[in-house]
């Protein structure tokens, strides 16, 4: 059975539902998982693979406050692992996920399946490509 990390940043939920979407594609497919906020995460030595889930803040730039020194931490143990990104925009066309994928190659992680992205709340189609995230990973 593989073990998934879900680590998330939201500042209005919309990111929190989407992680919660990946936790259950991944359980329903068999893995163990755990949800984890970035104050959770101490380390992912112990996760086969990785979701992680940040809205666009600002400029289209990742939360820089939790969600970015988090990432700073882990992103040498990323390589390797099945690492999946989705995340909620508000304005713009959600540029700053295409950023963070690049900001992945540029760091050797490859990333397990196509990131999602919602404009705002998750829609059910939204929801259902981050429960498809949860079982590539799993």
């Amino acid at each position: 059975m593989s073990k998934v990390a879900v680590i998330f940043w939201s500042g209005t939920g919309n990111t929190e539902a989407m992680a919660n979407a990946v936790v259950q594609g991944a359980k329903d497919a068999g893995a163990e998982v755990d949800l984890l906020t970035c104050a959770d995460v101490n380390g992912i030595d112990s996760y086969d693979a990785v979701a992680l889930g940040c809205p666009a803040m600002g400029s289209e730039e990742l939360e820089d406050g939790e969600f970015l020194p988090m990432l700073e931490t882990i992103e040498p143990s990323l390589a390797g692992k099945k690492v999946v990104l989705f995340g909620s925009y508000d304005w713009g066309v959600g540029e700053w996920l295409e950023n963070w994928e690049a900001r992945c190659a540029e760091k050797g992680i490859t990333l397990a399946a196509e990131s999602v992205k919602a404009n705002n709340a998750p829609d059910d189609e939204a929801l259902d490509a981050c429960k498809k995230l949860g079982a590539a990973i799993s």
